[in-house]
């Protein structure tokens, strides 16, 4: 049954692929360069913030408004 699964799997990931690879315009370039284009990244580039904007629009809003009861008072300082 495990054997099966991955059979599975591996038709859908090897379809997918080749979906994947023939989509849009044909012949434009070198078949290798366009096929790597094509493909989605591996990687995911994430880049650290300094401040958090959620917590910044947070604050602003806090400063703007006072809550009905107190139980989010102490959230953004950690508490």
């Amino acid at each position: 049954m495990e054997h099966d699964d991955k059979d599975n799997q591996s038709k859908e990931a090897e379809a997918l692929l080749a979906e994947r690879l023939t989509e849009g315009q044909q012949g434009v370039g070198a078949p290798e360069v366009e096929a790597v284009k094509v493909l989605s990244p591996r990687w995911e580039i994430r880049v650290q913030a300094e401040r958090d904007p959620v917590v910044e629009e947070t604050k602003l809003y806090r400063a703007m408004a006072d809550e009905v009861d107190g139980r989010y008072d102490g959230k953004l300082d950690g508490k």
